[in-house]
């Protein structure tokens, strides 16, 4: 029973842990920031899923915070997408860990 107890603590903080990167992600900026050369200038656009449709907003030119910030979410969206895979097979392990003739 000593296990089962550390077992269901442990699911308990993967939860929260899920909770907490699912937050993170929603709080970055949706979409990432595109450049297309047109006639030798560059021009940004903001590319985002609305769907099954990708779509575009223009943005014009845009300053170098603008487009750090950007590569930085974009940064931050695959680590955060990374660790919920990650504890979304851990808590699926754990749940089947804790499943037996008693309720979880």
């Amino acid at each position: 029973m000593v296990i089962k107890s550390i077992l269901r603590e442990e699911l308990e903080n993967s939860s929260r842990l899920k909770q907490e990167y699912e937050r993170a992600l929603k709080k970055l900026p949706q979409g990432a920031l595109v450049s297309k050369t047109i006639n030798g200038h560059k021009y940004y656009y903001l590319v985002r899923r609305a769907g099954r449709k990708v779509k575009y907003e223009y943005k014009g030119k845009v300053s170098g915070a603008v487009k750090r910030k950007y590569e930085e979410a974009k940064k931050l969206r695959a680590k955060y997408i990374g660790l919920l895979a990650r504890v979304k097979k851990q808590i699926a392990f754990l749940r089947s860990a804790l499943r037996g003739k008693e309720e979880i």
